[in-house]
């Protein structure tokens, strides 16, 4: 991505805050400077805002949140951290660990209460790796619904948003890399300068670029890349462009359950209350419980990279109150069954593997992979099954940050006026696709948005 020399530059328009990105991570940015007093313009790629957030699950994980107290669910942001830092291994950033911990249910019910945005708590299940029921969503539970909900909270604060629009380069200041402005194309080729008094980036991270999944993230080199394809890795480019430390570029979050060939997420719930994976000759090949992000990589070894959700009509019921498990049933998905015999001709399963793998969920004791059935039902007729891959949505790695969400250089000396959260920012999921917990990416993208939107107000304020 091109820096350019911001010397003797008149820029036509000049805005106090500028974010490039209307994800989650920059609507929440723009919020939260707009409540601050600073005037805000978001620079966005496409015709409308959507990005990776309305890709996702759209869950939040917060702790100590009045949404939890209500269900009596006791919960504390030490206990969050305390489970980022059990999955990351201990290789998240402890300042940034715990700063999102802490400020994830604050910025939650700031939402609600400033920006009318709602929140429901899913009590049902657990995720992977969470001691307690910690994922908020908005009623409809999916991320489209989210990045709808805080574009219409954004409209009705007047924050201004400039669609098709792409930038394309920062004019920096060549002494200190201080940000005086954007340069913006147009999808004709027309550009235009923007001037600003701070940037935030919020335009995610690199799962968009080939080139730098392969070089950083081998693993994942051949997977479906379920997230937005404008991520192209302009944060970090240009971050690492202005003497930026980036690190954990080698991080990202896989989804070991993606409807093929029709391209919807199945949630992980299906797994985590009793289903199973098996592969194309009917065996199961792993322990369901890991991680939904580790569990891409054994799901794309398997034969054709493609494997079965098989699971039954209780949980069936369950998916049901997802969305996109109920968009997923629409387009044919979901194939069901009375039978393992029936469900046998209908995947093209070896009946006789089918019949072994389904016994083993009424086993109750720790199988051969460390998963325990003994807390879960055993399968029962009628049975159900979505053939799925494994897929990469986005990535963790990013730049380095400070409390404040400002771009660090490599001596760890914050930059001028550049600040980063969400995917553009390295998150707390360590150096490793297993150290993604449930959640991680829009915990990020909300938390540290807020942080950059304020903080940038204020440094513009005292400037």
């Amino acid at each position: 991505m091109t820096i350019l020399s911001a010397k003797d530059v008149d820029f036509p328009i000049t805005v106090s805050v500028a974010i490039v990105g209307a994800g989650a991570c920059g609507l929440t940015a723009a919020l939260a400077a707009g409540d601050a007093g600073a005037g805000v313009l978001i620079v966005e790629r496409d015709p409308m805002p959507a990005g990776s957030t309305a890709l996702s699950s759209g869950l939040i994980p917060a702790a100590g949140t009045r949404f939890q107290s209500a269900l009596r669910i006791d919960d504390t942001a030490a206990l969050m951290a305390d489970d980022i830092q059990a999955k990351a291994r201990g290789d998240a950033d402890p300042d940034i660990v715990d700063c999102v911990a802490r400020e994830a249910g604050p910025s939650l019910e700031w939402l609600a209460d400033r920006h009318g945005l709602e929140w429901v708590v899913l009590d049902d299940f657990l995720y992977p790796g969470h001691s307690r029921h910690r994922m908020h969503a908005v009623p409809e539970k999916t991320g489209s619904a989210l990045i709808g909900r805080l574009l219409g909270a954004a409209q009705a604060a007047g924050i201004d948003i400039l669609s098709n629009a792409q930038v394309v380069a920062l004019y920096a200041d060549e002494t200190n890399g201080q940000i005086a402005g954007l340069r913006i194309e147009r999808p004709k080729g027309e550009t235009e300068d923007i001037g600003c008094e701070a940037v935030i980036l919020a335009c995610n991270g690199y799962g968009g670029d080939p080139e730098m999944v392969r070089a950083h993230i081998p693993e994942m080199a051949e997977a479906d890349y379920f997230g937005h394809t404008g991520n192209q890795g302009d944060a970090v480019k240009w971050g690492m462009a202005l003497g930026a430390a980036a690190q954990h570029l080698s991080a990202c979050q896989g989804h070991g359950s993606v409807a093929t060939p029709h391209g919807i997420l199945i949630t992980w719930a299906l797994m985590m209350e009793g289903g199973i994976q098996v592969n194309l000759e009917g065996n199961r090949f792993s322990n369901e419980h890991q991680g939904y992000s580790e569990q891409a990589v054994d799901v794309l070894k398997q034969p054709s990279g493609t494997v079965w959700n098989i699971f039954d009509a209780r949980l069936h019921e369950l998916g049901l109150s997802f969305d996109d498990y109920r968009n997923a049933e629409k387009q044919g998905a979901v194939r069901s069954a009375q039978s393992l015999q029936e469900l046998s001709r209908i995947t093209g399963l070896p009946l006789e593997a089918l019949k072994a793998s389904v016994r083993e969920t009424a086993d109750e004791k720790t199988d051969r992979f460390g998963r325990d059935f003994s807390k879960t039902s055993a399968l029962a007729s009628p049975y159900y099954a979505v053939k799925v891959t494994g897929a990469l949505f986005h990535t963790q790695g990013g730049l380095c940050i400070d409390r404040n969400a400002r771009v660090l250089r490599e001596n760890t000396t914050p930059m001028p006026n550049l600040f980063a959260g969400g995917g553009a920012a390295c998150g707390v999921s360590g150096p490793r696709i297993d150290g993604y917990l449930s959640g991680n990416g829009l915990l990020t993208a909300v938390t540290l948005g807020r942080i950059a939107g304020q903080k940038a107000a204020e440094l513009v304020s005292q400037n």
